[in-house]
């Protein structure tokens, strides 16, 4: 029997441009959804962003496949009548709208969302803005690392006495994209109840604020502020980066337990009074830091890792981003090989998702320009008639 993707009875309407919108919308389309990207005349704004990969003649953005598997293209002009009919027309076909415009520019557009779900009451649309709309703050343009600095996250980044730091990646658009998801998902279950669409609602900043945990409930419960910590953990010794012969390791000595196991393996003794307990390592942090160091200094990284992989004792390498992609684990079943139209076979990062009951993952390369318009169209017709 065939297996089904469970989202291929949903059609999705991509309005949204550049990461957070995108990456919400490619989760879909790697479920089975239909996604179709509206994009403007020059398409997303992320089609020119390097890196670049160059090869036959041809040059695409990096950026923008990261985030656009699996969808079709079409683009439409939104300042155009003739174009906006053709919207409303996908629009009343749709199950959902994904759009990251600032608060009010669909409704200057006539687009607003109460007036799509006018059009297909079943709708559920998806808005992901900055700040979130609303409040003092909510007509603000968001971008990552802005969200990064005023969402608190780059305080928590960084070593001690040092300058905050921003986290490497577009972590505020990639949390917004999987809340927004998640948000659609809850939706669409809603719907099979009701038979009614709703909007659902997130933004940069209150997905890296629903991402502060404990450090979140330490201040709002108990006043205590996070302070930089650098590779260490705030709540947990030893955890953080230590030094071998030859490298850096990561250790994570998560409980008791490992404690005990892993202290006779560096040469510590596990009862020793002023390291007994986790709350005893943490105070005293740094001094444990480099007597941990200066126990290892001696020591292979290969010889330390295969010791507390031997006992059970969380451990691994620092790896650059060229070493994670020739590493055996990730190569097995966490990349996937495209046939892009242009640049031939693309090695790219696969879905982070397996479902049992599912067929293979979906392998479609990010589309081209309006690449899919014709199809997309091919049963349109003006409001007015012809073609």
């Amino acid at each position: 029997m065939t297996k089904r993707r469970p989202l291929a009875d949903i059609r999705v309407v991509d309005l949204s441009r550049a990461l957070a919108g995108p990456y919400a919308t490619m989760m879909m389309a790697d479920a089975g959804a239909e996604v179709i990207k509206v994009e403007p005349p020059g398409g997303d704004d992320s089609r020119g962003w390097l890196p670049y990969v160059e090869r036959n003649g041809h040059r695409e953005s990096a950026y923008y496949m990261s985030t656009n598997r699996n969808k079709q293209s079409v683009v439409l002009d939104l300042k155009a009548a003739a174009d906006v009919d053709r919207l409303r027309w996908l629009v009343a076909q749709a199950d959902v709208v994904v759009e990251n415009y600032r608060p009010g520019v669909l409704d200057r557009l006539g687009l607003g969302l109460e007036h799509l779900r006018e059009l297909n009451p079943r709708l559920v649309t998806l808005s992901i803005t900055g700040f979130g709309k609303g409040g003092p703050d909510g007509e603000r343009p968001g971008f990552d690392q802005i969200v990064q600095a005023e969402g608190g996250l780059m305080s928590l980044t960084g070593r001690p006495g040092g300058p905050p730091q921003r986290v490497g990646l577009p972590i505020a658009d990639i949390l917004a994209g999987l809340f927004g998801a998640f948000g659609v998902m809850t939706a669409l279950r809603a719907r099979e109840r009701t038979g009614v669409g709703q909007h659902v609602e997130t933004s940069l900043l209150a997905a890296v604020v629903g991402v502060h945990v404990f450090h979140g409930v330490g201040w709002l419960a108990a006043g205590v502020e996070p302070v930089l910590t650098g590779n260490r953990h705030p709540s947990i010794a030893p955890y953080g980066v230590f030094g071998c012969a030859d490298a850096d390791i990561v250790i994570a000595v998560g409980s008791e337990a490992l404690w005990r196991k892993f202290a006779p393996i560096v040469g510590l003794d596990a009862d020793r009074a002023d390291i007994a307990t986790n709350i005893e390592r943490v105070g005293r942090a740094d001094e444990l830091q480099k007597e941990i160091d200066t126990l290892l200094a001696e020591r292979s990284a290969d010889e330390v890792l295969a010791a507390l992989g031997a006992a059970g004792v969380p451990a691994g390498r620092i790896r650059t981003v060229p070493e994670v992609y020739d590493w055996e684990q990730v190569r097995a079943s966490m990349v996937t090989t495209l046939p892009h139209p242009t640049l031939g076979e693309v090695d790219v990062p696969a879905s982070p998702l397996r479902l049992s009951e599912q067929d293979e993952p979906r392998g479609e390369a990010p589309p081209a320009l309006g690449a899919d318009q014709d199809v997309v169209f091919a049963d349109y017709a003006p409001a007015g008639g012809g073609r």
